[in-house]
């Protein structure tokens, strides 16, 4: 490795990774506004959802699940002792390349068992054909993202986050500007959408590419040696692989139940989409951050510098998670209504998806919650203790999903993930308890959290009130946009304040903290 890692910045880089994905997130707003749009909960919206699902459902799998979680604490170790981090980081991109390209012919031979696998609902329509076709098209994605995956975690790792952070943008801008182009030029928007998503998905690998190559950490395509460290990652990442597989299940078992369900894929996929702007803002900007970070500091004995990071992300984390997920759930009729409500995307379909929000937005603070304690087994190598209590959640969704679909039927599937999300992030943090001081919490996390409580909870009867004085203006036609912004705008300030006022934060204090960090 040719140039030593830079010293992280907590607060800097949650904000850069943090805002780099706020961006993306905006992006992917508007694709998944468009698609509604131009497709509704039709049978090409959820033929697109399932056929794009599964290339990232391996993805997960492979690279930002297992792969990374075991790879990124190696590579920093490695990086920190200037112990032959570049030839471990070239041996794991040859070994990784070498399983996505076998597992993408594979996937092409035997498509339709994947798609039944996920969607058995669609056997005997003609979404099931469709969702064949557009996955094959598609799937081949699995190979340049996780690829760009690795290559991001590298970047990370040596403390470099734009280009990492930046590269998913490009995949929204993408599939927007082919939709776009599509229409316009009058040709098949629903083929448009689908071969946009490999096209992108090299345009994602080669940014990072090329972010890593002038950072001095070029790596190039040869072929897989089995190596005594790539024998200690496969043994590392294999629980890591096993609980991301456990994580997938669940998916899994939500978007089955789903499929039986006309436009429920849809429903759940909007839903989602919105649930995950915070959900990827601050978790992803955390576990990108903190788990290098950590890494770093266990294999130096920082005990103090590993608590006070671990401290800060987690009070980072409720202080944008809390007051988001009361939004989410006082405002989610309106909020579907105006971003998607149009063209092929009805009534009937906002109030169902509304609910769903409604019900993820239960979960937010426990998805989130999960990215700050995660690193602490990881940076640990630690992958064996997370796989078993994922396996105990998914038991806790399986049983959740199929029994209550029954009764609720689609919004079983929010249901479940709410509920195991809950129990997982509950066993996590019960699991931390050996782990000494620095994974305990300060005097200043016990003492800022209720007044981030507080403030969120101020916030919520603001934006109650507010949304009954707007009244039909959130849904008339010219008006709701407007009006929608002055709801959000009147609940973030509120929160601001609030805080302020209760003095969970003050400005001297936010800049000893950037200073520190």
């Amino acid at each position: 490795m040719n140039k030593p890692p830079k010293k992280i910045k907590l607060v800097s880089a949650f904000f850069t990774v943090g805002i780099w994905t706020l961006l993306s997130r905006i992006a992917g707003f508007v694709r998944d506004i468009l698609i509604a749009a131009f497709f509704g909960s039709g049978p090409i919206a959820e033929a697109f959802q399932v056929a794009f699902a599964l290339p990232n459902m391996f993805r997960r799998f492979f690279a930002e699940g297992a792969f990374n979680m075991a790879f990124v604490p190696m590579f920093s170790k490695k990086l920190e002792a200037n112990e032959g981090a570049q030839e471990f980081a070239q041996d794991a991109f040859a070994g990784l390349a070498s399983i996505l390209i076998v597992l993408t012919l594979i996937a092409q031979i035997f498509m339709p068992w994947f798609v039944w696998a996920m969607a058995s609902g669609f056997v005997g329509d003609a979404r099931f054909d469709t969702t064949i076709d557009f996955a094959r098209i598609c799937f081949p994605y699995i190979l340049f993202i996780s690829l760009a995956a690795l290559l991001s975690g590298v970047l990370n790792a040596s403390g470099r986050f734009a280009a990492a952070a930046a590269a998913p943008v490009l995949l929204n801008i993408i599939v927007v500007s082919a939709m776009a182009s599509a229409y316009y030029m009058n040709l098949d928007v629903g083929n448009a959408l689908i071969w946009s998503i490999p096209v992108a998905g090299i345009a994602q690998m080669a940014l990072v590419w090329y972010a890593a190559d002038k950072a001095g950490l070029r790596l190039v395509p040869r072929l897989p040696k089995m190596t005594p460290e790539l024998k200690r990652l496969a043994i590392i990442a294999t629980p890591a692989a096993l609980a991301g597989g456990v994580i997938q299940i669940n998916l899994l078992v939500g978007r089955q139940v789903a499929s039986y369900f006309d436009g429920a894929i849809q429903w759940l996929a909007v839903a989602d989409r919105l649930y995950q702007l915070p959900l990827g803002v601050v978790g992803i900007a955390i576990g990108v951050v903190l788990l290098p970070d950590l890494s770093r500091k266990i294999r130096a004995d920082d005990v103090d510098g590993g608590r006070y990071a671990f401290n800060r992300a987690a009070e980072f984390a409720l202080a944008l998670t809390i007051p988001s997920a009361v939004a989410l759930f006082i405002a989610a009729t309106p909020l579907i209504s105006v971003l998607f409500q149009r063209g092929a995307f009805n009534e009937n379909d906002a109030a169902s998806t509304a609910t769903a929000l409604a019900i993820y937005s239960l979960g937010l603070p426990a998805f989130v919650f999960q990215k700050v304690i995660q690193p602490l087994y990881f940076a640990r190598e630690d992958t064996k203790t997370p796989f078993y209590y994922a396996v105990v959640a998914m038991f806790v969704n399986l049983v959740v999903a199929i029994g209550l679909s029954y009764k609720v039927g689609y919004l079983s599937a929010a249901i479940a993930v709410t509920i195991s999300a809950w129990g997982m992030t509950c066993m996590l943090w019960l699991g931390t308890r050996n782990m000494g001081e620095a994974a305990k919490f300060d005097t200043r996390f016990f003492k800022t959290v209720p007044k981030i409580i507080l403030a969120s909870a101020i916030m919520g009867l603001i934006v109650i009130l507010t949304q009954q004085f707007l009244g039909d203006a959130l849904y008339t036609k010219g008006l709701r946009y407007m009006a929608l912004l002055a709801l959000v705008i009147s609940g973030a300030a509120t929160y601001g304040i609030a805080l302020l006022g209760l003095k969970a934060y003050s400005l001297k204090e936010i800049r000893a903290m950037v200073k520190r960090a």
